[in-house]
């Protein structure tokens, strides 16, 4: 059996790695695809997000980063995909990894070289870099994996150039061909891309690699910054999305910066779908996603991922959102 190629999906927090990965999922490209899905924090939202309608097999990695403390669960899983593909048991002829926000691309881009059976089942396409027009500055100051995913980068996607000026837009492009001048960078409008430049290129070269970083083979060693966290609100009552999103609007003003990542589906009153709800600092929206199925047990949750959140305002506030339920006040400034 040939080797399965195997495409990276990365980018910091609030991207739109999920919907791109959403995006190519509906697409009626041909490709059978198998998702593994890593999350940062104790429980996942993008896995209940995706598509879930067709043959894809989603697995799902949460509790840890993929570039650290789960790989060895992301060496199992490919394995394990590989062998009931050859078993009949599973139908694909592709793997797309989509890393948590907070993942630095290189160790998961290194397991495919010195794992011995996985770089003979598996093939590095390519590593697809998503980047935030409007966070991203800030992002690359702050966050040594922000700059790592671009420097790794064989395809580049700028998001969200819709909310800030064409002068800025430029100013990154020109900032990202500094950092990554062999990636190609394009745009994407709401997750959508060309999805033959993103699939089957055989953009990931080694020796360019190795020339960026010649330990890239040997150093195992990667650390995250101790002050991200995160935590997630739970509720199994109706919420009222006008309470909810009153109540992080007022958050935002106050705690924006803190709040690097915020999403959650949301049960709300009245409303047969899903609600998706989703914020990076000060940006934020909600969307209606999936019906429920009848039957199914209607909860709302919701992960923060941020530096020095004020959990228990949100937790309490959130909670006052419940349709019915006093109204909640605003933080205090």
């Amino acid at each position: 059996m040939s080797q399965i190629p195997v495409t990276i999906l990365t980018g910091f927090l609030g991207s739109g790695k999920t919907t791109l990965l959403n995006r190519i999922l509906k697409e009626q490209h041909g490709h059978r695809i198998a998702v593994i899905e890593n999350e940062f924090g104790e429980a996942g939202i993008d896995n209940e997000l995706l598509v879930q309608d067709r043959d894809e097999q989603i697995v799902e990695m949460n509790n840890g980063c993929i570039c650290c403390t789960v790989r060895g669960d992301l060496v199992r899983i490919l394995g394990e995909l590989h062998a009931k593909k050859a078993a009949g048991q599973l139908h694909f002829d592709r793997v797309i990894i989509e890393t948590t926000g907070l993942a630095d691309p290189a160790p998961v881009a290194q397991t495919f070289f010195v794992d011995d059976d996985i770089g003979q089942q598996y093939l590095l396409d390519a590593i697809v870099t998503m980047v935030d027009a409007k966070h991203a500055p800030a992002q690359l100051d702050e966050h040594h994996e922000a700059q790592e995913q671009v420097g790794f980068a064989d395809r580049i996607l700028i998001t969200k150039s819709d909310v800030v000026q064409p002068y800025d837009v430029a100013q990154l492009r020109q900032r990202l061909v500094k950092m990554n001048p062999r990636a190609k960078i394009a745009e994407a409008h709401h997750g959508v891309a060309a999805i033959d430049d993103l699939l089957d290129i055989r953009g990931f070269n080694l020796n360019a690699i190795l020339e960026i970083e010649p330990d890239f083979l040997t150093d195992v060693d990667h650390e995250h910054d101790d002050n991200v966290t995160s935590f997630v609100f739970r509720e199994s009552r109706p919420l009222s999305l006008e309470r909810v999103e009153d109540f992080l609007s007022a958050i935002v003003q106050v705690y924006g910066t803190k709040l690097m990542r915020y999403k959650g589906v949301l049960n709300i009153r009245n409303v047969e779908q899903r609600v998706v709800f989703q914020g990076v600092h000060m940006l934020m929206g909600s969307d209606i996603g999936a019906a429920w199925k009848p039957g199914e047990k209607r909860d709302s949750k919701m992960v923060f991922i941020g530096r020095d959140m004020p959990k228990d305002v949100l937790l309490d506030g959130l909670a006052q959102c419940v349709a019915g339920a006093k109204a909640p006040s605003g933080p205090r400034r």
